[in-house]
């Protein structure tokens, strides 16, 4: 028996009825660009998510890409991020003449380390006119530790820009700061202990529905979610080519939306959502076992012993984990996947080559 790494049919076959259902109305009604099934699922998502506004678009990179441009990051401006990401998270900043500033990561967690995110800044104070904005990256299907991040971004004047692909569903307890209203003026007290979901804490929340995310869609897809009126009503105008009134352009955009299509299938799965994330919750959880019960690894304790074959997946102290990857350290990790490989499961390195190693920024200088 052969267990691929990624095998999407089960879910479809599962809904399958109801999906065609959703494919075939949009069919009928030709449909297809901008129109009432994605304004649904916007909706949708706002509801799910607890949000003021979302924006589909295109793709998840496309996401990052337009948010950046509603904040205005021009050439030279510094956006702070993690390293160890999905190459988009960067490659976003950069195609726009941004410098990525690339912050080291908790082990443990893998998240990018709001107390190195603060010793950067402080050590860029000359150029700190230049740095524009945070990226935190949660990771495999967990936040990043956002209270602190959120903190020192408004100590700072800095945009945060959630990059949430991973870790749709997820959520994080905020500790009690201040917020802005979905008219982007006055400051909102979050209540202590309150549970925000991924992608909805910072200015900006960015997901993606490419298919082997937790909320797939059959294709490339994105979206935006922000509480900021004005940043919805702007990141609306750049995903067609800055136009509020059609063949009017008041500012400069990008052709990248979210296809009806997309959108239907989408709002059919958004339903189940919770479901299969406890379903994984649960696997996951059974993995633990195993792994304990052979000799492998042992209970999380917030340090790993060096002697251990296997670290587990570390879940932080304020949020949950939706498992969109199950990841674990293998001391003999090459030879481990090799073996997996010859016996019919699938498994891949997520990541083989953190961004700040990749030739395309070695001219940025890190070690």
């Amino acid at each position: 028996m052969r267990i691929p790494f990624l095998d999407l049919s089960a879910q479809y076959l599962s809904i399958k009825n109801k999906i065609n259902e959703a494919i075939e109305t949009v069919c009928d009604s030709q449909l297809f660009i901008l129109g009432p099934y994605l304004e649904n699922f916007e909706q949708e998502m706002t509801k799910y998510l607890k949000a003021g506004y979302a924006v589909g678009v295109g793709s998840g990179t496309d996401a990052l890409l337009l948010s950046l441009m509603a904040i205005e990051l021009k050439k030279g401006d510094c956006v702070i991020t993690t390293p160890f990401t999905f190459f988009a998270t960067a490659g976003s900043i950069s195609r726009l003449g941004g410098l990525p500033v690339f912050v080291d990561i908790d082990p443990l967690t893998y998240q990018i380390n709001p107390q190195k995110i603060e010793e950067t800044i402080i050590r860029m104070s000359d150029n700190k006119a230049r740095l524009k904005a945070i990226i935190p990256v949660h990771l495999y299907g967990q936040c990043a530790d956002m209270s602190p991040i959120m903190e020192i971004s408004r100590r700072y004047g800095l945009t945060v820009i959630e990059d949430a692909a991973q870790a749709i569903g997820a959520e994080y307890i905020v500790k009690a700061s201040a917020t802005t209203d979905q008219a982007g003026e006055e400051p909102v007290k979050i209540n202590k202990q309150e549970k925000k979901k991924a992608g909805t804490m910072g200015d900006f929340g960015c997901f993606s529905f490419f298919p082997s995310k937790n909320l797939g869609g059959f294709g490339d897809g994105g979206m935006i979610v922000t509480n900021n009126s004005k940043l919805a009503k702007r990141s609306s105008a750049l995903r067609i080519h800055g136009s509020t009134q059609k063949y009017y352009h008041e500012v400069i955009g990008c052709n990248s939306r979210l296809d009806s299509i997309q959108a239907a299938v989408l709002s059919v799965k958004l339903k189940y959502l919770d479901g299969w994330i406890r379903a994984r919750q649960a696997k996951a959880k059974y993995y633990n076992k195993l792994f304990i019960e052979m000799g492998l690894s042992r209970e999380q304790s917030g340090q790993y012993p060096n002697e251990e074959a296997i670290i587990l997946p570390h879940i932080g102290d304020n949020t949950s984990h939706t498992f969109n990857y199950y990841v674990i350290r293998a001391k003999e990790r090459d030879l481990l996947s090799e073996y997996l490989l010859k016996e019919g499961i699938g498994t891949q390195i997520y990541y083989p080559l953190p961004l700040h190693r990749q030739e395309c920024y070695a001219h940025l200088g890190y070690k």
